[in-house]
């Protein structure tokens, strides 16, 4: 498996590779580049693939499927993921890993409940996701919940004493005036409607999702920082804790329907298509996200918003008219704006707090030898900061919503 260090450079695990590594670094600089592009198309594919499959899982004729009965299933699908994950890890030693799994949940169950604040807030958030699309089109939705980025950047300044830049702040200001012209633009009217369609109550879950979205997403990176354990041990423990926790909302919400119908009630290949795609497109882009960089992330974005529009045009006859126009514009802006890195001046006035990052090199001498990035577990590096740039950058986490979109 490869590691990507912070200079972009490709570091094979078998020895032979290494040397040709080492002999062709024309070859590695092509890897990684095509490597970012394959990045850039994945991200792109599964932002847009989730949001237009659920809808049109939510809008096809005939039993519609509890939702909440495929948040459970996508949470104890993501869980066995990791769980097979960390089997691998362990290199199929059953009585290693049920040592490992004894002592870092059941021994160190202060740190495992932990992660029970954030998985609450995540089940609630995907909940919510699916009240959402099915009240707001597919588009409509997409440059909505683009909101996220404006809760979790605003949870990172108060949560992680994060710094933004003056672009950064604009972009945001840009964000929110795109969004609020799309929702004007959808409370006049925006063409025919479904009449089972409520796109008050739409708004309110969307803005809801992004808010829970941004305070878990913030969380939960602190709680990866502050822990030695990997992101595969934390999504497994967060995956415990939404199973029942979904359980729980399941109950709660549609409890006697479900026994009543049936726990599969109304899936089809689409459902479980969303289905999957909420279990493993995270952990997916969590893998591959490491070879893209914070421009590619908000280029993954905008085309994705735009991929959804079109898309919702051919598949559910979605009108554009030119205010949805200019404010899908505003928010793709704001996003390719903060998504860009800040100046090197910048982000070195801005390191005050201690740490590795926050050390000047004096006049006159050599930089030191560029550190990898490659801590020993590689399952942790796609939710750290690659470099120090990457950390002073302002955003708020690399890729908050790879873990749970």
């Amino acid at each position: 498996m490869a590691a990507v260090g912070s200079g972009g450079s490709t570091a094979a695990a078998g020895p032979g590779a290494v040397s040709a590594g080492a002999l062709e670094p024309g070859t590695a600089s092509a890897a990684h580049r095509r490597l970012k592009y394959i990045s850039l198309a994945v991200l792109v594919v599964q932002n847009a693939s989730l949001i237009l499959s659920i809808r049109y899982a939510r809008t096809l004729p005939g039993d519609r499927f509890f939702a909440t009965t495929a948040v459970v299933m996508a949470e104890v699908l993501k869980g066995l993921t990791c769980l097979l994950l960390l089997f691998a890890q362990k290199r199929g030693n059953v009585k290693h890993l049920a040592l490992f799994l004894h002592e870092a949940v059941l021994v160190r169950y202060v740190d495992t409940l932990k992660l029970a604040v954030p998985s609450l807030i995540y089940t609630l958030q995907n909940n919510l996701q699916y009240v959402a699309i099915s009240n707001l089109p597919a588009a409509t939705f997409q440059v909505t919940y683009q909101l996220k980025i404006l809760t979790t950047a605003l949870f990172s300044v108060l949560m992680l004493n994060r710094s933004l830049s003056r672009l950064q702040w604009a972009s945001l200001l840009l964000l929110f005036t795109g969004v609020a012209i799309v929702q004007a633009q959808q409370a006049g009217g925006g063409g025919p409607r479904p009449l089972d369609q409520n796109p008050g109550a739409g708004l309110v879950a969307v803005v809801a999702s992004c808010l829970s979205s941004g305070f878990a997403g913030v969380y939960f990176e602190k709680i990866l920082k502050g822990s030695s354990g990997s992101v595969w041990l934390r999504n497994l423990q967060l995956g415990l804790f939404g199973t029942a926790l979904g359980l729980v909302g399941l109950w709660w919400a549609e409890g006697t329907a479900v026994a009543r119908r049936g726990f599969f009630f109304g899936y089809t290949p689409a459902v479980w298509g969303v289905v999957l795609n909420q279990a493993f497109g995270g952990l997916l882009v969590a893998v591959v996200v490491k070879y893209a960089d914070n421009i590619l992330k908000g280029f993954a974005t905008s085309l994705s918003i735009v991929l959804s529009t079109v898309a919702s045009i051919r598949l559910f006859g979605f009108h554009v008219d030119p205010l949805f126009a200019l404010g899908a514009g505003l928010v793709i802006g704001a996003v390719y704006l903060y998504s860009l890195p800040r100046g090197a001046a910048k982000a070195t006035a801005s390191a005050s707090a201690s740490g590795p990052c926050t050390h000047q090199q004096p006049p006159g001498q050599p930089p030191p030898p560029k550190l990898s990035s490659h801590r020993g577990d590689l399952s942790t590096e796609p939710f750290l900061p690659k470099n120090c740039n990457e950390q002073m950058s302002g955003d708020p986490m690399p890729n908050k919503d790879v873990v749970f979109i």
